[in-house]
């Protein structure tokens, strides 16, 4: 396992976050944005129709059948406005974003089956984790206690003489 590799995945799945929330959002916003106007559009036409379809329909009808057939054909517009509405996001970025985002998540769960792999065979062989550490180590302890013993032996030697 790398620290690198996981820095720089973790990196990469948080942009890709970002981005897609950013899309999602700007897609959102639009949407939003579309239905207040159209609503606010709406409502004016829709006026001016029902009035002159009221006047129109009240020469035929009774007053309530025309308010009625108005009232249905409003409902079935605003369901078709909604409808266009609600469409989700279609376009390349949304779909490169999720592509990187996956990918992201793939490398950071290789990243964690081999340390879970170092983990556990540090558990089932910790000598395996142990030697490499140990051997110089021992290494450096020999060589001590072989200086420490010819400085006791050289400080003999000149008394022996004496």
């Amino acid at each position: 396992m790398n620290t690198e590799n996981v820095v720089k995945h973790l990196r990469a799945l948080w942009r890709t976050d970002r981005i897609i929330a950013d899309i999602r959002l700007r897609h959102l916003l639009t949407g939003l944005g579309l239905r207040a106007f159209a609503a606010l559009i709406a409502a004016f036409g829709l006026l001016m129709l029902e009035l002159s379809a009221y006047f129109a329909l009240v020469q035929i009808w009774s007053a309530i059948a025309a308010a009625a057939v108005l009232g249905a054909i409003n409902f079935a517009i605003a369901a078709v406005l909604f409808i266009i509405a609600g469409r989700p996001p279609s376009g390349r970025d949304i779909e490169l974003a999720n592509e990187i985002h996956g990918t992201s998540i793939e490398a950071l769960q290789v990243e964690a089956r081999a340390l879970q792999a170092q983990l556990s065979g540090a558990v089932h062989h910790p000598l395996s984790t142990i030697v490499p550490v140990l051997v110089p180590l021992i290494a450096i302890i020999v060589k001590n206690m072989r200086t420490t013993a010819r400085e006791p032996a050289a400080d003999a030697a000149p008394e022996a003489r004496s």
